[in-house]
């Protein structure tokens, strides 16, 4: 169905994507399926590495412009008259699918979707049982079943909401609802996939949990991103990726076709350039899957080479001269005056957070595999650090660190056990650390740049043989691209926000609570980590704000010089 509900494309694939609820004034949607979508009016993004990481041809821009361009359902059906309280599909209230108005009522009152919802591990969505939920275990007098849901006016909780119903059963209220046990007597969860179809059910052996329709568990989207870098960056390649249905099979390249395409061009191009760029990218296609790993490795050694302002050119990556007053571990600094993001959507799942390709509980976007996948592009700056990874390597190794390694292990096992996974995440306490680094950096850049800090947007390079952090605007339209973030790659201004941004986080007001934590945040996967320190919006986050530790900078109480964080002596020094 369509509607007036508007959405910027970003949101679709970050906050209301498909498979994902869409509040709109006083109901409630869900986003269809890919295979609605009008893909005639969804503009290509070009960015050839991630689309081969996610084993897709194309990327596309969500289309925009018209009502019917991203269709929606209603989600849920289950509505509640704020007036009379009937409780009922909205055929039931209404007597119109499409009506959202009580036919009762004097009044005509805008009916209001139901606050829960029930979902399962694997990605299934249905409605709340109701009718079942106050009719079970108990014998009803009549065959009348005219439903109401009252409320006590006492508190706001769930044992406030009482059900009623006209054939004489007993009253009984929503407490006790959310347990992760509450609907097992009820059976296994339907299988539904309202995005796809009313009829696309799956056999499902889970019992499904009971959700508030708003819950930030209701839809986790799984997005991978990239970085454009040299050769895709440039002018030339993103006009032959934007030709490369035509020029992909090299049989198919005729003399005519490379001269009508560099005419497209008007002159920009010549046929030999063209042909040496289709003949480089063909080399690459044939080349193994690109991982998220390969990705990030890519883009850190593009970063590292550096790269010139160009015409046309989406990245530039400019070598500043390093501070000597900077810790030693701090080897470069890089001043990334434009650099262009691409984020793709390949799944979602909802209660745990799965974002694996093909595993289990990862849904899928459209019925069948598709060419394409939606994406957005983010054009910005910003500032790129590398580290020294055998100092951070013998760091890791000293006892504070192996101690606080252990501490974030434990509950990442006790995490994959609660969500049935077989193996539990595995902990870098080199990545801990310098992931809680660029924590820093965006806290004290936005103040020295100007930028809010949900403009900002950390990307972590780190594995065996690189670390390095990149920090970015993440914004294209209020915060945008204005050269403010790159500007602090400068020599002294880099020196003095990193100092400042230590020193200052080296207290919190909530200490000594805060870094004397055992376990705090989601899941309890931080240790020295709050609101009032080290945590930022989440949009800005790569890892949801966890897996920080701000000890591991600064040292413990117990720990706080020789053989404490990593830049103790920095904040010793003053």
């Amino acid at each position: 169905m369509t509607t007036g509900a508007k959405a910027r494309r970003s949101q679709l694939l970050s906050t209301y994507g498909i498979g994902g609820l869409f509040p709109s004034e006083s109901t409630s949607f869900m986003i269809t399926g890919l295979d609605d979508w009008n893909e005639s009016r969804a503009p290509i993004v070009s960015e050839p590495r991630l689309a081969r990481s996610l084993r897709v041809r194309e990327l596309k821009s969500p289309p925009a412009g018209t009502a019917r361009d991203v269709p929606v359902i209603r989600f849920p059906y289950t509505q509640v008259c704020p007036s009379c309280r009937r409780i009922g599909s909205i055929f039931d209230l209404s007597g119109d699918w499409n009506v959202a108005k009580c036919k009762k009522c004097k009044d005509k009152a805008d009916l209001a979707p139901f606050r829960l919802i029930t979902a399962c591990n694997k990605g299934h969505i249905d409605e709340f049982p109701y009718y079942r939920w106050l009719h079970k275990g108990q014998s009803s007098e009549g065959e009348d079943h005219e439903m109401r849901m009252q409320s006590l006016g006492k508190t706001s909780s769930l044992a406030d909401l009482v059900l009623t119903c006209t054939c004489g059963v007993n009253p009984k209220s929503l407490d006790g609802t959310f347990g992760p046990k509450a609907l097992a007597e009820y059976g296994h969860c339907s299988g539904a996939r309202p995005w796809l179809g009313f009829d696309q059910k799956q056999d499902c052996a889970e019992i499904p949990r009971v959700l508030q329709r708003g819950a930030s568990n209701v839809w986790l989207p799984a997005v991978r991103s990239a970085i454009s870098i040299p050769p895709y960056s440039e002018a030339l390649a993103k006009f032959v990726d934007r030709h490369w249905i035509a020029l992909a099979d090299p049989e198919a390249v005729t003399d005519k076709l490379l001269t009508n395409i560099a005419a497209s061009s008007n002159g920009k191009f010549s046929v030999d350039q063209i042909n040496a760029e289709a003949e480089r990218r063909r080399g690459d296609d044939e080349d193994e899957e690109l991982t998220e790993e390969a990705l990030r490795k890519q883009e850190y050694l593009a970063l590292i080479d550096g790269r010139d302002e160009s015409q046309g050119s989406d990245f530039v990556s400019i070598k500043m001269d390093r501070d000597s007053s900077l810790p030693a571990c701090v080897t470069e600094v890089r001043k990334v005056t434009r650099l262009r993001e691409v984020r793709a959507l390949y799944g979602f799942s909802r209660l745990n957070g799965v974002n694996e390709l093909g595993a289990d509980g990862l849904c899928e976007l459209s019925h069948g595999r598709k060419s394409w996948l939606p994406a957005i592009e983010v054009i910005g700056e910003g500032v790129f650090v590398a580290f020294d990874r055998t100092q951070l390597d013998d760091w890791a190794k000293k006892r504070f660190a192996q101690d606080r390694r252990k501490s974030l292990k434990r509950a990442a096992d006790r995490q994959a056990v609660e969500f049935g996974r077989t193996e539990a995440a595995e902990v870098d306490i080199v990545k801990v650390a310098i992931h809680t680094l660029a924590h820093v950096l965006i806290d004290q850049l936005s103040l020295d740049a100007g930028y809010p800090a949900a403009s900002l947007r950390e990307r972590l390079f780190v594995d065996d043989e690189m670390a390095g952090l990149l920090i970015y605007t993440a914004s294209s339209d209020s915060a945008g691209s204005l050269g403010g973030v790159a500007s602090q790659a400068e020599q002294e201004p880099f020196a003095s926000a990193l100092h400042e941004g230590l020193i200052r986080l080296s207290w919190c007001s909530a200490d000594p609570v805060c870094v004397e934590a055992g376990a705090s945040g989601t899941d309890a996967l931080n240790l020295a980590a709050c609101h009032a320190c080290v945590l930022v919006p989440e949009t800005s986050c790569e890892l949801n704000n966890t897996f920080l530790d701000r000890a591991l900078l600064f040292g413990s109480p117990e720990n706080n010089q020789e053989n404490g964080g990593l830049f103790s002596a920095v904040v010793a020094g003053g």
